[in-house]
């Protein structure tokens, strides 16, 4: 069993000039380690107002659990408005992006199989 409080878990700022960050900045909490539980890591993510990821992919599924603020969840062809208690299920393979709106900052617990692996 893993026990994490998200408070007891220093933040990390996006680097400058990562190219996975399409505005920043952008801030991650590694709560979970898929090398330590076997299989899945967990992160919580929280995006200033307007920060946002580039259009990426993953090799496996990502689930993502919107835990503050409004956010904007895409894929090439449609837009989708986020908020607090809604779960996205983003398929392996799938290019997608995710981030806060322009005018409130944005949280979300994601979750995944592996490690975290980007594709660009």
């Amino acid at each position: 069993m893993f026990v994490v409080n998200c408070s007891d878990v220093k933040a990390m700022k996006s680097p400058e000039g990562d190219p996975m960050v399409d505005q920043g900045p952008i801030f991650m909490q590694r709560l979970m380690d898929g090398n330590s539980t076997g299989g899945f890591t967990v992160s919580m993510v929280t995006f200033n107002p307007g920060s946002k990821l580039a259009f990426h992919t993953h090799p496996y599924e990502q689930i993502l659990f919107v835990t503050a603020g409004k956010g904007i969840l895409a894929t090439r062809d449609k837009e989708y408005a986020v908020t607090p208690g809604m779960v996205i299920v983003i398929p392996a393979g799938e290019v997608h992006t995710h981030g806060a709106a322009e005018d409130t900052p944005f949280s979300h617990l994601a979750v995944y199989k592996g490690d975290s692996t980007v594709v660009k």
